[in-house]
């Protein structure tokens, strides 16, 4: 036999060997496969690790410093504290009412007097001023307009000063109807004033003075902050704000808005807050307007053009706007967290070069993220465009160099590989989809069912309703591949090699397309990816790349820091969403955007590691028993009392309604209707549901939604802008009883004068309560040319709205309105208007309070009577 033919018999014998090499390497691989019951410890081990470290880390506060601590020149709490009791102990602070204008101030401003009687002459001068303020601006759908609302200022300057540019300290001491505002937001006043007086009685001076603002009209909305951004004398020479509020008691303060275009700020809190909490997500997410919440910080930015940082309490937001938000909620560490923190600011951007000339240092947006409240990052945009584009392309060629080496060690073209890895890559695609869509699914059955928010009371339901599913819609695709691939040459720790590749492509891919359409929040997926980078580099310098399942080893070791960074992110935005979901409305499923955010963060927590349980023997009852947690919770949540929302005092439903009174009146002055009831604008996508739980007799309660296709504003006293945004899902209850209003109140057309031009000015009065709305629309062949209130809002709104309230000065609401006519004929009526007045902290009458007291005591009632006037003019 010739050579040629002895070449061509020995291929075949060649392939044979090798082939029955590679099974034996398959055969050994699965041999290398732990044991099954391995997979549950290795999973348990990440619960544990969240719970261990995680939990203890994100509730972490710093230990409350006592009045024996106060000659260190430091921030103490335990006077804070003390401060923060007395003024929860006025009780509710409504804007206009005694306790607010008169026994809150005078408080306050005993606390500024006798800091100022004990501050260091030789290093500050301290000035106060108490502003008393009127004006209107647009707030949202309406016009904000606001009469003898009050701020307590307090400048402290370094002695013989001559810098001419501030920085601003603010926080609001009004509360919500029934809140004492313990949390929001005392707690940050006193700790505002605890830094003043650290400040002025510490020989340690600074180059710029500083401005502390307690506005007293926040809750209203935003009205104070108003007042003193475009009217006070010192609001010029403000040029940095730090704002302080609050949407929950207790724990550490989020940053979650800077700038705006000021990374200097960011590094100035890294540099010298020691207490860690913030995130660029939370900004981003903030900023899009979806959370039913605002802030004096976008006042200051809009109308005063400052810059700063904008902080909130957001834990235990359950309390929030509630009879609950009382002292006993408000740990000692919470408070010093929060000085501590605003103590270290307050000194170094009062020192700081930067403050001189803001403009020249306006440099575009930060990335920025604390890691476990341990150590904080951050860097400029167009830094966090160049990391995130590098470490999503090195991902992808690394991804490629293991396909190729993975080919190289299995004797195959790198083509048969690829063609592996792009089927597997698809099936990423799907994971990722199931991972994020099957716990959405989830959410929207219940919610199809009324069973929306059953995690409200009991977090821990989250496990088994969307994480659970979530990691179960991760690991499906990936099992199933690896159950059916028949692939003799690759080996079976190679596939799964190249299912987590698939997993890092797909994030890849994320990134890229994030970082292309502008989200800073691009470097969660950018970070993440960095951990799998890193790992399989050095796997592939290694032999461990090729050694059966020993490149595992490396990547469980890296992948504990992204499992620690995202699950301790979501977390966050967790604990702060939960309770925001029973403020959230009717009209949207907020189980969508819980199970959303549950999914998200499953998949960066746990994208790299779920595909890991194939490292064991029989993963499929794994699988089983995600399934079977799932289906046990489902049950707990739809069919027993752990899942209903609700608990007494804890986790309570809010419940507003109106006491409302009805008088229709005619162009005539005739009386069309008059009717009484209770007004619900219920504040979660339960609804009235729950309430039937109770003795209250909720017969005959109806939507209002089809007379606000017939009626200016439906006919209703709706509250302020809010209540108008949500009018379709509010629900009116008649009640037989006429109810009486605490005093009568009436519109009175002042005057009508002719202007010419075809324009008549009519001149209105009302002597309202502290709260009440105008809903003003005209006919239908008639305009508004002109009025007395901010012009730009004319034509915005088909029936314009305007919101007042007033403080110290109670003198009546008076407006003109020019309307013009085509044809100049003014004896026929021109304009419907609508006078919405509010009595709030009346209980009301007999028959209110006796409803009032068959509300079960899972909800928080928030009411009070009121009266609507429907007058044409």
């Amino acid at each position: 036999m010739g050579d040629k033919d002895k070449l061509i018999s020995d291929e075949p014998i060649e392939d044979d060997v090798s082939l029955a090499s590679s099974k034996k390497i398959r055969n050994q691989e699965q041999d290398l496969r732990g044991p099954w019951y391995l997979a549950t410890g290795f999973l348990l081990f990440w619960a544990l690790l969240f719970s261990a470290v995680v939990l203890p880390l994100f509730y972490s506060i710093p230990t409350g410093l006592t009045i024996e601590d106060a000659s260190k020149g430091v921030f103490i709490a335990e006077r804070a504290q003390n401060n923060l009791y007395k003024l929860a102990e006025i009780g509710t602070k409504v804007v206009g009412s005694d306790n607010n204008e008169n026994k809150t101030v005078d408080y306050l401003m005993g606390l500024v007097n006798e800091i100022q009687e004990n501050c260091l002459d030789d290093y500050f001068d301290m000035e106060v001023d108490l502003q008393e303020v009127s004006g209107s601006y647009i707030h949202w759908t309406m016009v904000n307009m606001y009469q003898g609302v009050q701020n307590i200022v307090i400048k402290l300057s370094p002695k013989n000063t001559t810098s001419t540019t501030y920085l601003l300290v603010n926080s609001h001491f009004d509360s919500k109807p029934t809140s004492p505002s313990a949390g929001d937001a005392g707690q940050m006043v006193v700790a505002i004033l605890e830094v003043l007086r650290v400040m002025c009685s510490t020989k340690q001076t600074i180059r710029h003075p500083v401005v502390f603002l307690l506005n007293g009209a926040e809750e209203n909305p935003l009205q104070a902050s108003h007042g003193f951004i475009t009217q006070h004398k010192w609001a010029k020479n403000c040029k940095v704000v730090l704002n302080l509020d609050a949407a929950g008691n207790g724990g550490s303060d989020i940053v979650f808005q800077t700038g705006p275009n000021s990374p200097w700020l960011v590094e100035k809190y890294k540099n010298n807050a020691p207490h860690y909490l913030a995130t660029t997500m939370a900004e981003e997410i903030f900023q899009t307007g979806i959370l039913p919440s605002d802030t004096d910080f976008g006042i200051f930015v809009k109308y005063g053009n400052l810059i700063g940082l904008d902080m909130a309490k957001f834990i235990n937001g359950f309390a929030y706007h509630t009879k609950y938000d009382q002292f006993s909620n408000i740990p000692r560490g919470s408070i010093q967290n929060t000085g501590d923190n605003l103590l270290g600011l307050v000194r170094s951007i009062a020192n700081s070069t930067e403050l001189d000339n803001t403009a020249a240092y306006a440099t575009g947006h930060a990335i920025f993220f604390d890691v476990l409240g341990l150590y904080f990052i951050s860097y400029t945009e167009s830094n966090g465009v160049i990391l995130n584009y590098s470490v999503a392309g090195v991902a992808l060629v690394l991804i490629f160099l293991s396909i190729w080496r993975t080919a190289s060690i299995s004797r195959v073209s790198t083509g048969h590989v690829l063609c592996w890895f792009i089927l597997i890559f698809v099936l990423q695609i799907i994971a990722f989809v199931l991972g994020l869509g099957l716990p959405i699914v989830v959410a929207y059955v219940f919610d199809k069912y009324g069973l929306s928010i059953t995690y409200f009371s009991t977090p821990v339901l989250l496990i088994g309703l969307y994480i659970c599913p979530s990691l179960l819609g991760l690991s499906l695709p990936s099992f199933i591949y690896l159950k059916l691939q028949r692939s003799e040459k690759v080996g079976f720790a190679q596939h799964l090699q190249l299912v987590l590749h698939g997993h890092a492509a797909v994030l890849a891919i994320l990134d890229i397309g994030l970082t292309v359409y502008g989200l800073r929040s691009a470097y969660v997926p950018t970070w993440t990816l960095i951990f799998y980078v890193i790992p399989l580099a050095i796997n592939l310098l290694t032999t461990l790349h090729d050694r059966g399942f020993s490149w595992t080893g490396v990547l469980k070791i890296f992948q504990v820091v992204p499992f620690l960074y995202n699950s301790y992110l979501i977390y966050c935005f967790v604990v702060t969403l939960i309770p925001m979901m029973g403020r959230f409305g009717r009209a949207t499923n907020p189980d969508l955007i819980i199970s959303a955010l549950c999914a998200l963060g499953t998949i960066l927590a746990l994208g790299f590691v779920i595909p890991l349980v194939n490292m064991f023997r029989r993963p499929s009852l794994i699988l089983l028993t995600l399934l079977a947690i799932s289906a046990v919770t489902i049950y707990t949540a739809s069919s027993t009392q752990i899942g209903f929302p609700y608990r007494p005092k804890t986790n309570v439903q809010r419940l507003p309604y109106l006491h409302v009174r009805r008088i229709f009146y005619e162009y005539d002055g005739t009386v069309v209707k008059n009717d009484s009831g209770y007004l619900f604008n219920f504040q979660d996508r339960r609804g009235p549901a729950p309430l039937k739980l109770s003795k209250l007799n909720t017969t005959g309660l109806v939507s209002i939604a089809a007379d606000c296709d017939t009626v200016m504003m439906c006919g209703f006293p709706l509250y302020d802008h809010r209540w108008v945004k949500n009018r379709l899902q509010i629900m009116w209850l008649p009640r037989e009883q006429e109810i009486i209003p605490p005093y009568e109140t009436e519109l009175e057309l002042v005057s009508k004068i002719e202007l010419g031009n075809n324009i008549m000015r009519m001149n209105f009065k009302s002597d309202t309560s502290d709260h009440a709305s105008v809903f003003i629309q005209p006919l239908e062949d008639v305009t508004i040319s002109n009025w007395s209130l901010p012009e730009s809002y004319i034509g915005q709104q088909s029936t314009s709205h305007l919101y007042f309230s007033y403080g110290k000065n109670n003198s009546a609401l008076t407006f003109s309105i020019d309307f013009y006519k085509l044809d100049g004929d003014f004896n026929v009526p021109l304009c419907q208007i609508g006078l919405s007045v509010h009595f709030i902290g009346n209980k009301g009458d007999a028959i209110s309070q006796e409803f009032a007291q068959k509300i079960p005591s899972f909800a928080a009632p928030v009411d009070w009577p009121a009266s609507y006037q429907r007058y044409i003019f």
